[in-house]
């Protein structure tokens, strides 16, 4: 892949979009790419994490590449939006955790991408905004759904119909991303998160992100069945008995994934 590094460490799976001189947008063809590496991703038991980020230090991804907008067709215009949303779906859907490294600025679909993501680090300069309005377009990413569930209807609104664009201090402010943090610092934070998550038993992680992520937009009711049925597929793995065993024993656990 030309336009998307997939890089698997120390059980991180580190995405980075690289067209750092187009300020990391999306054309089709990074979408598909994304799409490719996602999918390797979903199926990889030895992921326990996803970091997703840009090449550069200028931009986490500036959004659509405009310059191949301007040169499709109204088709072609509605197979990208389409892609893009359901490239962004499966980021959400995975059953790992995703941390977005925001590295600079992170707009329309750049900051969509981020959205879709589990958690959000920005360093402090980064700027993130929905423009969309301003280029006679809406959010087509996601943006018009995630970000009203993550910071309020109100505070969104405000944010997409201004198409405001705002600095990462302020963001976390908003509730948008989870800490800004100097240039120097980002992967110190980033890896620390990742590597907090990845002390649990990564079954356990899976089944409580889903849980969540399909709990939290229906009634408490439909969300406690969802909750128990993600307890109930965690009753007979070995990661379970061996928490116990480790309790017992007075040492970590030991944690496979099965």
């Amino acid at each position: 892949m030309e336009n998307v590094m997939l890089e698997i460490k120390n059980n991180i799976a580190c995405l980075t979009i690289n067209r750092q001189e187009q300020l990391n947008t999306f054309n089709y063809e990074v979408l598909t790419e994304l799409e490719t590496a996602l999918d390797d991703i979903k199926l990889n038991k030895e992921v326990r994490v996803v970091i997703v980020t840009g090449a550069g230090e200028k931009a986490f991804s500036a959004g659509a590449d405009l310059k191949e907008r301007r040169t499709l067709t109204e088709k072609q215009v509605r197979r990208n939006v389409n892609k893009i949303r359901d490239v962004f779906l499966t980021l959400e859907e995975l059953p790992q955790p995703s941390i977005a490294a925001i590295n600079g600025y992170a707009l329309g679909g750049g900051f969509e991408l981020a959205l879709a993501c589990d958690f959000r680090i920005a360093v402090d300069d980064a700027t993130l905004g929905l423009p969309e309005v301003s280029w006679a377009i809406v959010p087509g990413a996601g943006g018009t759904q995630r970000l009203p569930r993550l910071i309020g209807i109100s505070k969104a609104k405000e944010w997409i119909l201004t198409a405001r664009k705002v600095k990462a201090q302020e963001a976390v402010l908003m509730g948008a991303v989870n800490k800004s943090v100097p240039r120097e610092k980002l992967w110190e934070e980033v890896n620390a998160l990742a590597y907090e998550m990845m002390n649990n038993a990564p079954l356990a992680v899976a089944q409580a992100k889903y849980a969540m992520n399909n709990g939290s937009n229906t009634d408490i009711y439909s969300g406690l069945k969802i909750e128990s049925q993600a307890y109930e597929r965690i009753i007979p793995t070995k990661d379970r008995i061996e928490a116990l065993e480790a309790f017992k024993e007075k040492r970590k656990p030991q944690f496979r994934g099965e």
